[in-house]
């Protein structure tokens, strides 16, 4: 089966894991998920917001446009866990992932406290 350049990689609710950014094209739509571990606004940045996300394999740079951080700002600010789709970009050596939707998926934290236990 051929997949397009633009097609989702993979396909949702999957999520793509940091050390395997470099496996779609440039452009590649993208979904990616992790722990944010950095929040960056700066003054100079225009309203641009920068997040770093970890996954068990590695971090994943993710840039929200201001429009979209309107549209997202709960979870942008608030979540812990973030499952992020959009574009891959990569300029010389560095790879973001530029946003078009963030999901807080945060309450699949405590599946991590509190696995489900098997049926009797």
């Amino acid at each position: 089966m051929h997949v397009a350049p633009y097609d989702t990689w993979p396909r949702p609710p999957s999520a793509l894991t940091a050390n395997r950014l470099a496996d779609p094209p440039n452009g590649a739509r993208v979904t990616v998920a992790g722990l944010v571990i950095l929040r960056q606004r700066p003054g100079t940045a225009k309203g641009v917001i920068f997040l770093t996300l970890e996954d068990e394999t590695g971090v994943v740079n993710v840039i929200v446009w201001r429009s979209l951080y309107e549209q997202f700002r709960r979870a942008v600010i608030a979540g812990r866990l973030l499952r992020v789709t959009g574009r891959l970009q990569r300029e010389n050596s560095v790879t973001h992932v530029i946003a078009e939707r963030v999901e807080d998926i945060s309450p699949m934290l405590d599946t991590l406290l509190h696995p489900a236990r098997p049926a009797p």
